[in-house]
Parts: structure tokens; sequence; C-alpha cells
């Protein structure tokens, strides 16, 4: 019985060790096979969650991809007669004959090229745009690569295509700023975005606003990228994707202007909207380096944790140091800082708005200085803050009184400054506050209500029930109403 037993328990952790080792990862080859049957499911069933899954996984993917495993993967889809394959297998080095003689021996084609839709073409053009891309010597060749499909994609104009058409527009203009002629697309996106817009394109639409903004923000044309906002509407029914980027653009234009408050309200939706840290580090910290700057400027000091997250722990290490020095309101140890990360703010392209946080240092130490002393000089605000004159501390400090930053008054006569209580945490003030938190919940509330998903043609169902349930209630009257008859017959007799 004992050893009945051990080969039991043997047995069981057998299969526990079976059942924990996870599934092996597909190989590109085989993940585009599965990704080319998934978009022709969406075409057949009109459902574009189906390409929305292949689009999921295209970060991973082509990031594995290369020039054998694209040539497989076309040579497997399409059969050897296609023109098809002949297009798409031109635009890469030519397959070994061995191995194509052995594919076409083992084998014969999986299908006839009438069978083939073209959503599965403009796929595989995507991904050899995405190959192209990681050498700088095929720069040229992708912006070609790209320009042609876009061109087959406005001659098609297919709805099922919207989704991949996106997604070509990003590589398209990814294609141009690498090989550094992002002006040059302009045009193209201007044209394409008024295209889009008259064919309620709103895929295509979201994508290339996006694409007009990332073009006007990186020559710094914040004048023209405010006016296009004002002139169009973004979709609706965009993607989180889409809305994230759209959002982080429009707070930096925001920041730009002197809007902190919308500029601080777009970077959150951007934050909330955006993807997993681990799946977009780079777009996670690019919007929480200006998420934290527009935090100073609006005069609030960001939490600490924010700065102990891994992904943003060694991005976020000078606007770590640019907080404590606004914290404590220390001029020099700001400017020390400022000259020490110069590069990489100006890097990040938020030099301009760090630079403004000098006012806001300057009013954090006078504020400082209002809690600990009841009087003090302006000799002594100018020494402590390492301001030039008096007389920019008195400038200064009456601004501050002004702004209602600190309460206060200025003795000229005398030439110090009279400190009066700490202002009460009550007011209009906090009733503002908990105005925007209450309109930022149930706005997120009705996002979340309006991204729900229903399945298709889900309501016929709930038609057919209530068909059935009129139905038996017609039966229950009719057979009530002729009990009643009998009734009234056997009452007559």
């Amino acid at each position: 019985m004992a050893d009945v037993e051990m080969k039991d328990a043997k047995s069981k952790g057998e299969v526990k060790d079976a059942v924990a080792i996870p599934p092996p990862p597909l190989s590109p080859v085989s993940e585009i096979k599965s990704n080319v049957t998934l978009i022709e499911r969406a075409v057949s069933t009109l459902e574009p969650r189906f390409t929305i899954r292949v689009l999921r996984s295209l970060t991973a993917l082509r990031k594995r991809l290369d020039d054998k495993a694209l040539c497989d993967a076309v040579c497997e889809v399409y059969p050897q007669d296609s023109p098809v394959r002949v297009s798409l297998l031109s635009w890469l080095p030519a397959a070994p004959v061995q191995d194509e003689s052995m594919e076409v021996d083992s084998a014969p084609s999986p299908r006839p090229p009438s069978e083939t839709v073209p959503e599965i073409e403009i796929y595989f053009r995507l991904l050899i745009v995405h190959h192209l891309l990681t050498s700088p010597s095929t720069y040229s060749e992708a912006i070609d690569l790209a320009n042609e499909t876009v061109q087959k994609i406005q001659a098609l104009n297919r709805r099922s295509l919207d989704p991949i058409a996106a997604k070509v527009w990003f590589a398209l203009e990814r294609a141009y700023e690498l090989g550094g002629e992002l002006s040059d697309a302009r045009p193209f996106f201007l044209a394409a975005q008024r295209t889009a817009s008259l064919r309620h394109d709103d895929e295509t639409q979201a994508s290339l606003i996006n694409r007009l903004l990332r073009s006007y923000l990186h020559y710094s044309l914040y004048d023209q990228a405010d006016k296009l906002i004002s002139k169009t509407n973004f979709p609706a029914s965009a993607p989180n994707s889409q809305y994230a980027r759209y959002h982080y653009y429009l707070g930096r234009i925001k920041a730009v202007q002197l809007d902190y408050t919308a500029a601080h309200t777009n970077l959150q939706q951007a934050i909330r909207r955006a993807p997993a840290p681990k799946l977009a580090p780079g777009f996670y910290q690019a919007v929480h380096k200006l998420f934290v700057v527009v935090e100073l400027l609006m005069g609030d000091i960001p939490e600490r944790s924010l700065f102990r997250h891994p992904v943003l722990e060694k991005a976020l290490r000078g606007y770590f140091d640019i907080v404590k020095a606004v914290r404590t309101g220390s001029l020099s140890q700001f400017q020390s800082t400022l000259s020490t990360h110069a590069a990489g703010f100006e890097a990040d392209r938020t030099y301009t708005l760090v630079a403004r946080l000098r006012q806001n240092v300057i009013k954090t130490g006078i504020r400082r200085l209002s809690l600990s002393y009841s009087r003090i000089s302006l000799r002594d605000i100018c020494v402590k803050l390492h301001l030039d004159s008096e007389e920019d501390a008195e400038y200064i400090v009456g601004k501050a009184i002004r702004d209602g930053v600190i309460e206060g008054r200025i003795v000229h006569e005398k030439g110090w400054m009279e400190c009066g209580g700490q202002k009460p945490g009550y007011g209009p003030e906090v009733s503002e506050m908990f105005s925007r938190r209450i309109g930022y919940c149930l706005e997120l509330h009705n996002q979340s209500v309006k991204a729900m998903r229903y399945p298709l043609n889900a309501h016929r169902k709930d038609i057919v029930d209530a068909e059935g349930a009129r139905e038996r209630e017609k039966e229950l009257a009719k057979g009530i109403q002729e009990e009643i008859d009998e009734d009234d017959a056997l009452g007559g007799v």
C-alpha cells in the first residue's frame, strides 16, 4: 500500500509540474499565420476586434522579425504564381532557391489568390515597413514602400482596412522622421486628414491628427498646432492609444501657453489611457516628465512614491532634484540643479518650462519665511533667497502678497515686511478643488460607460424572448377566457 501511495504521489507531482510549465512562444512565422487567420475572420464577420487583436501584438512581433521570417511567411500564405507574393518579396532580399523549392515541393499552396483578402497584403506591407526601419540604410526604401501602401489603401477604400491604415500612417510618419524629412510629409497628412474626415474614417482621422500634432511640435510650431486643434474634432470612437497621444500633445501645447490647469487635466487623461508601463515605457516616462513640471508650475509638489516607480526612477532623477529645490525654496540649489541637468531637460524639450520654476522657488521661499517670522527686513529676504538687490525683493514680496501667496504687508519707511497669520484651510479654493475632483470622477464614469463592449446582435435574443413571452401571455389569456365562457355556459344551464 505504501509503494502504491508513493507512486500516486509521484504521479500527482509530475502532473502538477506538467501543468505549471508554460507553452513555448510561437515562432514569428507561426504568429504571422495566426494573425492572417484572424484578419480573414475579421473581414468575413465584420468584427474589427479581431484586427485590433492582431495589431495589439505588432510591437512585440516587429522586434523578432528578420528577412527569412518575412520571406517564409509570405511564401506560406501566397502561392508561387501570385502577383502579390512577387510584389512583397521584391522589397526583401532574395530567399535561397533551395529553401523555396523545398517549400513548393513539400506542400501545395494553402489558398488560391482569389481567396486572399487585400487586408492581408496591407498587413504584410506594414510588417515589411517596420522591418526596413530597423536599419538606417533602408530608410529611403521604407518611405517608398509606405507611400505605395498608402496609395493602395486610398484606392481600395475599405472600412475593414481602417485599423491597419492607422498603423500604416504611423509607420509612414516614423519613416519620414527617421529620414529627417518630417516636414515634407505634412502636406500628405493634411490632405489625407481631409479625406478621412469626409469618409468618416475615425481610425485614420485620429491617427492623422496625432501625426500632424507631432510634426508641428517637433518644429516648435505651437500656434499652428493650436489652430489645428481648434479646427478639428477628435473622433470619440478612437482607441485609447490614440487618445493618450492626443492628450499628451494637447497638454504640452497648453503648458507652453501658460494654461497649466488644462495641461494638468490632459496629462492626467494621457496617463490614465496610456498602455502599461512595461509595454510602452518611453511614452510613460515622457508623459510623467511633463506632468511633474506642470504640477510644480501649478504650485503643487508631486508625491514621492512617483519617483520610486521602477520605470520612472532613473528617468525622473533630474526632475526629482528640481522638486527638492522647489520644495525647500532654495534658489541657489535650483540654479545648480538646472545647470547640472540642462542637457537632459533640453533633450526632453522641457527646459523652458523648468526655467519658469524660478518664480515658484522664490514664492516657496517667501512663504516659508512668512511662516517663520512675524517681521523680517527686505535685506534679510534678499540674503536668504540669494536675490540681487532689495528692490527685487520688495517687488517679489509685493507680487506674492497681491497673488495671495502670503498674508502680510510691506512697510516702506522701515524697510521690512510684516507677516500675517496663516491662511485658513477652508474657503472658495477648497470648494473649487472639490468641484474639479467631482467633475473628473463624473467624466471618468461617462467614458467607462462609453468604452463598454457588447456582443454583436445581442438585442435580437431579447426580441425573440419578448415575442415568446407575448405569445405565452396570449395563450394564457385565451385559456382564461375559455374557462370563463365554460363557467357562464354551465351557470346558464
